[in-house]
């Protein structure tokens, strides 16, 4: 299996060839990110848009969310809720004799 290629490898490898095979790779790098480098700019420009439109939804909810009252009576205690659905559940089970 390759190791992980690295900048250093890549330009110790680029220091070996010639000068005109130099000048061929920077031309062909050169080529494939002219071709490949609009496309990753479009994307991310789509990604930000996307995100600010999930934050523009989010602060939309979280102020819905803020304008409706809160019902709950009382104290809650979220221990005793969770232990109560654990042993509900577990009377479910042995009622279908597991």
């Amino acid at each position: 299996m390759a190791g992980k290629v690295t900048l250093e490898r890549v330009a110790a490898l680029a220091a070996q060839l010639s000068p005109q095979e130099q000048l061929k790779l920077v031309a062909h790098i050169s080529e494939r990110l002219s071709i490949t480098l609009p496309v990753v700019l479009k994307e991310e420009s789509k990604g930000e848009s996307a995100r600010k439109e999930c934050l523009r939804l989010a602060e939309e909810l979280l102020a819905e969310v803020e304008d409706i009252e809160d019902d709950a009576q009382g104290e809650f205690d979220a221990a005793a809720m969770i232990r109560q659905m654990r042993d509900e559940r577990i009377a479910q089970i042995c009622r279908r004799g597991v």
